[in-house]
């Protein structure tokens, strides 16, 4: 599988500053935002399968495009994929190959062609009610999360702490999102970060797949913002056990962990944290 070609996720740009009635000119670190499009290569098609266009920032793109295509339901397998390559359509500028990220499949892989035809759940204002978002996800097949896995209460105010000290690009630009995977014992395994926070949480997953395949039945999720639908669409999609974020659920992200046995907590800042479904894994006193 070629190699995720490494590129800068921050870009410097001039700003001016206002404190206390004065103005200066400074320098400043911005987060890089480009599109991305994935795309399916079929051996028995010539032409590539356009799949969907995100904006992102560079860097991990092949767990991104990897991620997506399992939390949205249609790839199930990482023995499906062949390799993920960036365009080599020579007819296609240099730089605009690395926002094209082919994802060539074995032969015999079948695909659910007609997915790839509809809209997927890009925003929280997509307009689809939130009884049929969830009867989207059971019609695809997935099951509640399996597992004895649980977790001392006392670990939980440790997570976010450790995920914030590992955001590199975060802490020169303060502009990007995070995810991370910990351990039972709370331990920091994998981190993406992006400038969605849905993105950032396709590359975690994404990584893991490629890595480790599918379910993630023993560990915990932590994201830096507030957990929407469409982090725990993916989250159940993974089989993830536990999803803590910084800030708070939403009403329909509640309803999907309630929904696929996943323990949901958010406001895990310092020592308090709310549980707001699942808390038989989390073991309070210790």
């Amino acid at each position: 599988m070629m190699n995720d070609r490494s590129r800068s996720r921050a870009a410097k740009g001039w700003v001016q500053q206002v404190e206390g009635g004065s103005t200066r000119r400074v320098r400043d670190v911005l987060t890089v935002e480009e599109p991305m499009e994935i795309r399916l290569h079929f051996p028995q098609i010539p032409e590539p399968v356009p799949v969907s266009v995100t904006m992102r920032t560079p860097g991990n793109d092949f767990d991104l495009a990897a991620g997506f295509l399992v939390t949205e339901g249609i790839l199930d397998s990482k023995d499906s994929i062949h390799s993920i390559t960036y365009c080599r359509d020579p007819e296609t500028d240099g730089a605009q190959r690395y926002n094209i990220v082919n994802v060539n499949l074995r032969p015999g892989v079948s695909v659910e062609l007609e997915r790839l035809r509809r809209n997927f759940y890009t925003s929280s204002s997509c307009g689809v009610c939130g009884k049929a978002s969830l009867e989207a996800i059971q019609v695809r097949g997935v099951k509640p999360v399996q597992g004895d896995f649980t977790l001392p209460a006392s670990l939980i105010p440790r997570l976010g702490e450790a995920l914030r000290q590992k955001q590199e690009i975060f802490e020169k630009t303060g502009g990007l999102h995070a995810a991370g995977w910990f351990d039972e014992e709370g331990n920091l395994i994998t981190l993406r970060e992006d400038v969605g926070r849905h993105n950032a949480v396709d590359k975690l997953i994404g990584h893991l797949f490629l890595h480790d395949g599918l379910p993630l039945t023993e560990g915990i999720l932590m994201v830096s913002g507030r957990t929407s639908f469409e982090i725990m669409q993916k989250a159940a999609v993974a089989g993830i056990p536990v999803v803590t974020a910084v800030s708070a659920p939403s009403s329909l992200a509640c309803e999907v962990a309630k929904k696929f046995g996943i323990t949901l907590i958010g406001f895990a800042r310092g020592e308090r944290f709310n549980i707001y479904t699942g808390g038989k894994r989390i073991r309070i006193g210790e």
